[in-house]
């Protein structure tokens, strides 16, 4: 993020893999969330740590840029006409980032389900927040490639992850373009 800043960036457009945990978020669907809950530990979340002449608080209120949102959904949206595609974007949600590398256990998903998360990652914090100390916009579009744990009908396999990430990364960059071309 530092870097990134450093050379001029201004907004940041995040592409997610993630397990779907709501009815909407089955795998080969999009979400755009607006809300996250971070379930990570020991990962440094912030550039305000020391040396610092007081305590340095952001506001987190709303952890995507909304601006950014609705140019990524206008753009997934002409992408999507432009396809004649039927492209499901659920257009908000909540994000649950947990540790990773591994998958949650389906009581770790049940937990989340209980908790208002509609998807789960293992990526986005601490990027949203760092981007936020920065003034960087953030925003992230999540490609749901497998259901979560404990709600899918079979164990989640890799080579059916791989499968949706292939399959829906054409679309995702037909996206980006788009937004690229818009801005």
């Amino acid at each position: 993020m530092w870097a990134l800043q450093q050379i001029g960036v201004k907004r940041i457009f995040a592409i997610n893999a993630v397990g779907g945990i709501h009815g909407e978020t089955g795998p080969g669907k999009f979400a755009l969330p607006d809300q996250l809950i971070d379930y990570t530990y020991s990962r440094v979340g912030t550039f305000f740590e020391e040396d610092l002449e007081s305590v340095t608080h952001i506001d987190f209120t709303e952890p995507f840029s909304s601006q950014l949102r609705e140019e990524i959904k206008s753009a997934f949206e002409k992408t999507n006409e432009a396809l004649v595609a039927n492209k499901m974007l659920l257009a908000e949600g909540v994000y649950g980032c947990m540790q990773g590398p591994r998958l949650e256990t389906a009581a770790e998903v049940k937990r989340l389900r209980q908790d208002g998360c509609d998807m789960v990652g293992m990526t986005g914090m601490p990027e949203a927040a760092l981007a936020r100390e920065l003034k960087l916009d953030y925003a992230m579009l999540a490609l749901s490639v497998n259901w979560a744990a404990g709600i899918g009908e079979s164990e989640i396999l890799m080579a059916e992850i791989e499968a949706h990430v292939e399959a829906g990364m054409g679309f995702v960059m037909d996206v980006v373009k788009s937004l690229i071309e818009n801005s």
